[in-house]
């Protein structure tokens, strides 16, 4: 079973919906501080989109229950200007099937993950943040958006280091996955930006491996060969010779299973 709940401030109840597959909750109330979506599941693994305005994609729930406040004030700059505003709001949540779960895919896009800690997976975090403003925040390059030429509010939220020189980036999924590929879009906003040439990823398991970089919005693939782990993390990444001292991360894929 499926349940959608989506509670006020006080915990009181606002709207519900319930299903042993796929639920779908419609809200008709402008969304005020402090409402928070909770979805409750027997399946660890759900599809899920929280706001029309967002893409929808797969969490993964180790405790069978995600909590989602609302985004709002400054948070919602990494969001589409119109997302959670109105008064009418729908919200869905389906069991991913064995098939979904076994196939090789971006097991790192989440596109529902919150800044802060969370209760759901997979979950970015980071050592900086710039300024530590939303639209830098680590979770928006697990966000699905690769959007790479220029930098700030939605759609080109990005990982930003405030030009920090130890600057790590790690990516939780919750639970043991089998990955082999990595693939980085870095911010392309030359010349406002620089970039990074290269760095090192450590695994959970104990690997770690260099890669290098190129100048460009376009996708990098990184192969990792085959490992098992519960996280990854970018770390020890070597800015370019740019006069700029803003290198950044669009966007960061991990395919595997799991």
């Amino acid at each position: 079973m499926i349940t959608i709940s989506v509670k006020d401030s006080a915990g009181v109840l606002l709207a519900q919906a319930a299903h042993k597959e796929e639920a779908m909750l419609r809200i008709d109330r402008e969304y005020q501080t402090g409402d928070t979506i909770v979805i409750e599941s027997d399946t660890a693994h759900l599809w899920v989109q929280m706001d029309m305005t967002l893409l929808p994609g797969e969490v993964y729930l180790p405790n069978g229950t995600m909590t989602w406040p609302i985004p709002e004030g400054e948070h919602r700059l990494a969001y589409c200007p119109v997302a959670f505003l109105g008064s009418r709001h729908i919200v869905t949540a389906r069991a991913m099937t064995d098939a979904e779960v076994s196939v090789r895919r971006n097991i790192a896009r989440n596109p529902s993950d919150l800044r802060g800690d969370t209760d759901f997976y997979p979950h970015c975090t980071a050592n900086v943040e710039t300024r530590g403003e939303s639209c830098f925040a680590a979770r928006n390059v697990v966000d699905g958006m690769r959007h790479s030429d220029y930098h700030g509010e939605w759609p080109f939220q990005s990982w930003g280091i405030g030009a920090r020189e130890d600057a790590w980036c790690l990516l939780d999924f919750g639970r043991d996955v089998t990955i082999d590929e990595m693939a980085l879009t870095l911010r392309a906003d030359f010349p406002h930006d620089a970039y990074w040439v290269s760095g090192h990823v450590v695994l959970s398991d104990g690997a770690e491996m260099a890669y290098d970089l190129e100048k460009t919005g376009d996708r990098q693939f990184i192969p990792l060969g085959a490992h098992t782990v519960r996280w990854i993390r970018l770390e020890r990444m070597q800015k370019s010779d740019d006069p700029s001292a803003f290198p950044a991360l669009i966007e960061w894929e991990v395919f595997g299973r799991g």
